[in-house]
């Protein structure tokens, strides 16, 4: 089972590699030929104009794109978990509506809060927090991300928190945020590490991760339901970190880091002979293929926004505040 599966993620990566190159120029002087490495100067991703300017363009596209579930009207604005999510999300809803979207309603944000980090190369991204008008009192965490200057600004994640949740940021005198290398010795979790530290506490528990919806309670929720009269549920899962899915962390307030990551799930459940695995919805079936006989295998993309506590700060647990996740495919056997 591949861990970097999703759409557009070849693409992005080529891009990157030719972005990069292009970064590095030729500058004459008096004194002769100086290389200047673009590439190295510390930038704000974004202003805050930019900012607003990128989240009403995925907000109008990501409504065309519900309205009519077709993706390839949002297919420039979302990358990453989220385009995997919302690509099979619209792809389930035009099989079982061809005409559309019989229960569309708009997307609004408003009290928007953008949190830009300045870095150096590319790519480059930025912090949306915000209302929406769906969600109850939920804050909207969405990270916009782009590889070069040229590039249209894209979603790769989208998580809801509830209120009161979403950290203060640590700033410079500007205004500017922090964002954190993912290979840091400083957090209680080495921030490259907490997908694959994630998925191995779902699957054996143990230490690292607070208690919560998330954590415990998902765990028991599976416990629960591996084995049932007749059927018995299998989970795999695993850390999904290249490409347009790798971790993107910002430093807080108090010297920790809210870090976004994606992990990958399989859920196989079997039927004992005799018996049927149970009819499974409309957008299940949408994503379907072969016949369900005496299985059905379903892939899920989840998307997580965590803090992660300074070393030696406190608690040393991973908290999860909010986790987003969508089926992307399925097998019937």
């Amino acid at each position: 089972m591949s861990t970097d599966r999703g759409p557009r993620r070849l693409r992005r990566l080529d891009r990157s590699a030719l972005v990069a190159a292009s970064l590095t120029a030729l500058s004459l002087t008096a004194s002769g030929c100086v290389v200047v490495h673009g590439e190295r100067e510390v930038l704000p991703g974004a202003t805050e104009d930019e900012a607003a300017e990128a989240l009403a363009e995925f907000t109008s596209a990501y409504n065309r794109a519900d309205k009519s579930y077709d993706s390839s009207l949002d297919a420039d604005h979302v990358t990453g978990p989220l385009a995997a999510i919302d690509e099979a999300r619209l792809k389930a809803g035009h099989v079982n509506n061809p005409g559309g979207n019989p229960n569309h309603a708009p997307l609004e944000f408003s009290d928007v809060r953008y949190t830009i980090p300045k870095k150096a190369g590319w790519p480059r991204w930025f912090l949306a927090d915000a209302k929406a008008n769906r969600g109850g009192d939920a804050r909207w965490l969405l990270v916009f991300t782009r590889d070069g200057s040229a590039d249209r600004w894209e979603v790769s994640y989208l998580t809801l928190v509830a209120p009161g949740k979403v950290p203060q940021f640590k700033k410079d005198k500007d205004g500017w945020a922090e964002a954190l290398p993912v290979e840091s010795a400083e957090f209680a979790m080495n921030v490259a590490d907490v997908s694959k530290n994630y998925v191995t506490y779902l699957a054996e528990g143990g230490d690292g991760f607070a208690t919560g919806t998330h954590t415990s309670a998902w765990r028991q929720q599976r416990e629960k339901n591996k084995e049932r009269p007749g059927l018995v549920t299998q989970y795999i899962d695993e850390p999904l970190t290249g490409g347009d899915y790798a971790p993107v962390a910002l430093r807080t307030a108090d010297g920790g880091a809210l870090v976004f990551f994606t992990t990958h799930h399989y859920e196989k459940q079997t039927a004992a002979a005799g018996t049927s695995v149970p009819t499974p919805n409309a957008d299940v079936e949408a994503l379907t293929t072969g016949e369900i006989k005496q299985s059905l295998t379903m892939e899920f993309v989840s998307n997580q926004v965590a803090l992660d506590p300074k070393k030696g700060s406190g608690s040393q647990e991973v908290t999860v505040l909010g986790r987003i996740q969508g089926l992307t495919s399925a097998k019937g056997e």
